[in-house]
């Protein structure tokens, strides 16, 4: 199995969340998020044929990209992601079985939390970096505000993160960003608008090195 690569996550450090897309779209969505310059995305749990999806990027699209499975809130969800072949793994909460089995494995976990003691724990418990979920209500100065006294903390808020904000998060101190549905555009996707998608995707690239 090819491993997660934190050198392509560090060239984009932005993972794009995949939810309820239909396979026939995701297949036309990863080369052209590859070719915008984008390297890093998850297939959400909750996506109807989630396994599915994750095996055939791995088998067909994983060249320069990490694909990871999202929202995996249990152990059964865990060994399914595992089992597909994910290179990382998303929590949107702390479930401590899912993140030790992953340390274990030394599969990246990304496990969500949202008050400081939560993502403290997170940290400790051996997370790769901590999904900041929901960012939405908190903004940029929540990640300012937690880098002070806990610098050695590695954040990914996820959750509100758009096009508009996302170079003030990553000031803030953000280690990377998760973004689903503002980068995701569905009525591009509906359309079938590839080249529009892809210069969408370039936008977001584009705002990573700012």
């Amino acid at each position: 199995m090819s491993k997660f690569s934190w050198e392509l996550f560090q060239k984009a450090p932005l993972v794009g969340i995949i939810r309820n897309v239909a396979m026939e779209d995701m297949v036309r969505i990863l080369p052209v998020f590859r070719e915008a310059g984008l390297t890093t995305v998850e297939i959400t749990m909750n996506t109807p044929d989630a396994s599915k999806m994750i095996r055939y990027a791995l088998e067909n699209e994983s060249e320069g990209l990490n694909i990871g499975a999202g929202t995996v809130c249990t152990k059964d969800d865990l060994e399914a992601a595992l089992e597909a072949g994910a290179h990382f793994i998303v929590t949107p909460v702390i479930n401590k079985k899912v993140i030790k089995s992953c340390v274990k494995k030394n599969i990246p976990v990304f496990p969500g939390a949202f008050t400081p003691t939560e993502i403290y724990n997170a940290w400790t418990l051996g997370a790769s970096m901590v999904k900041i979920y929901p960012a939405t209500s908190l903004g940029p100065e929540y990640i300012k505000d937690l880098k002070a006294p806990m610098n050695q903390l590695k954040l990914l808020p996820t959750g509100g993160v758009s096009l508009e904000n996302m170079s003030a998060f990553l000031k803030a101190g953000a280690n990377g960003l998760g973004i689903g549905g503002q980068l995701f555009d569905k009525k591009l996707i509906q359309e079938k608008n590839w080249d529009a998608l892809k210069t969408h995707f370039r936008q977001f690239h584009s705002k990573l090195s700012v």
